[in-house]
């Protein structure tokens, strides 16, 4: 089976069809919505950097929705902490819903104190 990441354009990813199963996009209001399941790990993080970068400069709201994902590897925290500086510099950027485990990366590596999770 193929897995699709659905934005304004459907596009196919099918090398992260068993671990990043689906990433939902909705825009609304000046707000990106990137909705997340699975593991953001070596496989997943570029893909995820590439749906924040194809934004540009007209990215001013984001919000991640992590409740879907149970995983994250050094790639992943590096995109967040990429995206985050992108953000600071033209706009906001929220992760919502964050599993404990999750969360426990996110304080262990001191992400928790340069994140905005709610």
């Amino acid at each position: 089976t193929h897995i699709y990441l659905y934005s304004t354009s459907a596009i196919r990813f099918d090398t992260i069809q068993r671990r990043f199963p689906t990433a939902h996009i909705e825009k609304a209001n000046g707000t990106t919505l990137l909705t997340l399941e699975g593991r953001l790990d070596t496989t997943t993080a570029p893909e995820l950097e590439k749906e924040i970068n194809a934004e540009g400069d007209a990215l001013k709201s984001l919000v991640l929705d992590f409740k879907g994902v149970d995983y994250i590897s050094s790639a992943g925290l590096r995109v967040l902490l990429t995206a985050q500086k992108k953000m600071n510099a033209q706009g906001y950027m929220e992760l919502r819903g964050v599993s404990e485990a999750v969360m426990d990366v996110f304080e262990m590596t001191g992400f928790a104190d340069i994140l905005v999770i709610r």
